[in-house]
């Protein structure tokens, strides 16, 4: 794992490193970031419908192949989602784009 990689483990994508507590907290819910350049962080997926989840997102990232480019990420067909706070599903990485 490298520095990068350890920077991101357990936080929320789009929280500044430098916050006291970066991670998630209680009553929200969560996407697991899986693979690609945001491998390991949460994003905050409290409040959304169903079809954006099912949608899958592109993330603004420097860690992407084309710095200032985006990560895709997507939920994969099937696979259940848990109710209620917590990491309630995965989005796993698909590409990037500039």
């Amino acid at each position: 794992m490298n520095g990068d990689e350890q920077l991101l483990r357990g936080r929320v994508y789009g929280q500044d490193h430098d916050e006291p507590n970066p991670g998630p907290v209680p009553h929200r819910a969560y996407a697991a970031l899986v693979g690609g350049p945001l491998d390991g962080l949460l994003l905050d997926i409290t409040g959304w419908r169903a079809e954006e989840v099912d949608g899958g997102v592109a993330l603004s990232t420097e860690l992407s192949r084309w710095p200032g480019g985006r990560a895709l990420y997507d939920p994969r067909p099937g696979e259940p989602r848990m109710p209620g706070p917590g990491v309630s599903c995965r989005f796993y990485y698909s590409g990037d784009t500039p």
